[in-house]
């Protein structure tokens, strides 16, 4: 029997080419009995190059798929900043991505929806807003019973969970609206969330651009709340090793926390940094590995 591929936090992973996988700002879904990765391709620095789509059996071999989306008018010109490719199946089986749209001073600040038929896409731009109004920076998204979520930071009202419409190409309400206790006036970006023993967890990082900071999770009974107050995911001032979360992804038994080492003169080599994550007795467990699979998680 092979040995379990291993994943080694702290480097790049490799794709089936001999490249730079380019799974920055990651969005993840299990299809089968493969894992479908969506990354923002930086090989051309901040702007939009490409939204990469990889397939792994083990989140440590990772085959490119093809472009999901690339670059074409308005929204996703190639002077535009597009990144956070996360993506659900609606109940019809169709494909939709969401993604942060923004310019190069980030004043744009709306999310972006596209289309298609099978998780690798192609892809097809439909649309871009202000949820309700709101700005949306950093975004993640949520499915519970059938029901699509955009979770989505305004920098002006906090971090917002967003019920989406029914087709997932738009939003509809919200359901809760999350701060900092330490600092009320702002929430946390870079938001995902995850299901476990009838709580719901929500991740979230400080707002600190390119630098790392200590990432922060909450956990609540329900998706409007009430929510508890937010304690760091790692070992305090760890700046949560020196990394940023993308995405918590349900795995075996357990969990994987996926987080980027961003590299501001070198964003397509940004390192990964991807650990099991615990959650146990009400709280949520990160701890460093050199080097581990998925089958310690069952999978």
């Amino acid at each position: 029997m092979a040995e379990p591929a291993e994943i080694r936090p702290g480097r790049t992973f490799t794709d089936d080419r001999g490249r730079t996988a380019q799974l920055h700002g990651i969005g993840l879904h299990r299809v089968g009995d493969r894992w479908y990765a969506w990354g923002e391709d930086k090989t051309a620095g901040d702007r939009f190059t490409a939204v990469a789509c990889y397939s792994s059996p083990d989140l440590a071999t990772w085959r490119f798929e093809g472009d999901a989306l690339t670059p074409g008018d308005g929204d996703i010109g190639a002077d535009r900043i597009v990144e956070r490719p996360k993506v659900l199946q609606r109940p019809d089986g169709r494909w939709v991505m969401l993604l942060h749209i923004d310019t190069d001073d980030y004043a744009y600040a709306r999310v972006g929806y596209a289309i298609a038929d099978r998780p690798e896409g192609p892809y097809e731009y439909v649309r871009s807003e202000r949820p309700l109004g709101n700005l949306s920076r950093d975004i993640g998204v949520f499915h519970d019973d059938g029901v699509g979520y955009l979770l989505s930071e305004d920098r002006d009202h906090g971090l917002h969970i967003y019920r989406l419409r029914d087709d997932h190409l738009g939003v509809d309400s919200i359901v809760a609206t999350l701060r900092q206790q330490a600092n009320p006036a702002i929430g946390y970006e870079s938001p995902t969330l995850v299901h476990r023993d009838g709580r719901y967890w929500l991740f979230g990082s400080d707002l600190t651009g390119w630098s790392m900071n200590d990432n922060m999770y909450t956990s609540a009974a329900s998706l409007s709340g009430p929510w508890e107050d937010w304690r760091p995911i790692a070992p305090h001032a760890t700046n949560t090793f020196e990394s940023q979360v993308s995405v918590v992804a349900s795995v075996g038994d357990g969990f994987v926390y996926i987080g980027d080492r961003w590299t501001p003169d070198d964003l397509a080599e940004s390192a990964a940094v991807w650990l099991p994550l615990r959650i146990d007795d009400g709280q949520v467990r990160l701890e460093w590995r050199d080097a581990w699979s998925i089958e310690e998680l069952g999978a």
